[in-house]
């Protein structure tokens, strides 16, 4: 189990239901979101003393990709409720009826009754949380319409990306297109964390997991179009939410597995225990998981 992302601990797989006939390519997606990524080689990895060797990242090597077409933000509420209404998916979270969510934003009552990951107990398994109830009944997306859309499982992701005409992009192109044209840096936009003493992306500050002072304008998830693009135009790779993959995860022993790679790190992230907001770093879990802190982005042909 991560500490970013606790595994549901089942396997069960919801029904989803079958595929609108005829999308369009971009179906669900407003004109002018998708970023032309070049083609072309790459290093990808890293080999920095504080990459943690399970999440094996390394070791640094040249990556070729062909040309393509990434979302410039992970997939909205909005964009996901326009699929919902086209299609009548069910997503994971509703199919098997509770998500995590970060104990912390629970209601008191409703929390004490949640269980908890013994190893990540700011967790909490809360009955009803999805992707319109972000922490559980009471709650919405009223004023999140431009938020990335959580409680979303790598099923529904694919489902979402194959009526937009497209699909998960591979860890490859991700990494690729998240690096914005820069030649193995940290960030996004370099090597330093905060620029000239400005916040960059989402991520916890305070003390975790008691309390996120919210340094950076947030204390949970940020708008998808937030804080400044990278070079190719690509907001928020880092940070804010992770980002479900197409291939399944590797071990430094280059074993695979079932599970799915992440990619990104999250509002979560905290130096103390995960510095996973880095462009290179990785975790990865079940592909009907469903997290308080997991979205995606699309991928389509290069034109």
């Amino acid at each position: 189990m991560s500490c970013c992302s606790p595994s549901p601990g089942h396997t069960a797989t919801p029904v989803l239901p079958p595929a609108p006939t005829a999308p369009g390519p971009g179906a669900g997606t407003p004109p002018g979101e998708w970023v032309d990524v070049p083609g072309g080689t790459f290093l990808m990895g890293s080999e920095d003393a504080d990459v943690n060797p399970f999440d094996a990242e390394g070791p640094v090597r040249p990556v070729a990709v062909d040309a393509f077409r990434i979302g410039a933000t992970t997939v909205t509420v909005a964009q996901f409720a326009a699929f919902v209404a086209a299609t009548g998916h069910r997503t994971s979270a509703e199919e098997l009826g509770w998500s995590f969510v970060l104990a912390a934003s629970v209601p008191g009552p409703l929390r004490a009754r949640c269980p908890r990951p013994p190893t990540a107990p700011w967790w909490a398994g809360v009955p009803g949380a999805t992707w319109r109830a972000p922490e559980g009944p009471g709650s919405d997306v009223a004023q999140r319409q431009d938020h990335p859309v959580v409680h979303v499982s790598a099923l529904d992701a694919e489902a979402y990306c194959a009526w937009a005409g497209g699909r998960l992009p591979t860890e490859a192109e991700w990494e690729r297109a998240a690096r914005g044209g820069l030649e193995q840096r940290r960030y996004p936009w370099g090597e330093d964390l905060t620029p000239d003493g400005q916040h960059r992306c989402n991520i916890w500050q305070g003390r975790f997991p008691e309390r996120d002072s919210g340094e950076d304008g947030f204390t949970g998830t940020a708008p998808a179009r937030w804080y400044e693009p990278n070079g190719y135009g690509l907001y928020q790779v880092v940070g804010n939410v992770w980002e479900w993959s197409a291939d399944t995860w590797w071990t430094p022993r280059q074993r695979r597995s079932r599970e799915r790679a992440m990619r990104g790190g999250s509002f979560l992230c905290h130096d103390s225990y995960c510095n996973r907001y880095r462009v290179s770093a990785r975790t990865s879990n079940e592909p009907a998981a469903t997290l308080a802190n997991l979205g995606f982005r699309c991928v389509l042909p290069a034109t």
